[in-house]
């Protein structure tokens, strides 16, 4: 077994937990819908208005303290990824827009909704590889499928962008 991050040993399971789950967000029915719900202010307030560099760089800090977090919460519930840890979804929704300049405004708003619908559905159906991404071990599991479903996303939105902006 992998040795633990010493730190872990400091922070209670009343804390590492809640984190994962988002508080009550894990509780509720549909808990990953709800997750990425949460994410949609995250992203209108911290990435809408980045540079690609900074929102990748902020972005990747953000999911790799979830891939540490949901990999100890899954410790702590004695679970492999269970439906409850949503901070996976949370951190990787903002990639769904990763080049994207709209404002998180009624221009944006539509490119939004759609893109948090197609990221459920990319996140649920897991089509193509993203399943097998769940196989790597810990938190890199917890986090990796929603990473490709927003990667997935991002490609679909990029695509109809180019076919709406390329013939307007």
């Amino acid at each position: 077994m992998k040795e633990r991050h010493p730190l872990w040993n400091f922070l209670p399971s009343s804390v590492v937990v809640p984190l994962a789950t988002l508080g009550p967000l894990g509780q509720l029915k549909a808990p990953g819908t709800w997750g990425s719900v949460a994410a949609i202010p995250l992203y209108a307030v911290f990435f809408a208005h980045l540079l690609p560099v900074p929102f990748l760089l902020l972005n990747v800090l953000l999911l790799y303290l979830a891939v540490l977090v949901c990999g100890e919460a899954e410790v702590r519930l004695g679970l492999r990824d269970p439906g409850r840890i949503v901070l996976d979804e949370f951190a990787a929704f903002p990639l769904c827009f990763l080049g994207f300049t709209f404002p998180a405004s009624t221009i944006g708003a539509p490119w939004i909704l759609g893109g948090f619908l197609l990221f459920r559905l990319f996140d649920i159906a897991k089509p193509f590889w993203i399943s097998r991404l769940q196989r790597l071990p810990g938190g890199w599991g917890v986090v990796a499928d929603d990473v490709a479903a927003a990667v997935a996303t991002n490609l679909v939105l990029q695509l109809i962008a180019l076919f709406f902006f390329s013939h307007g």
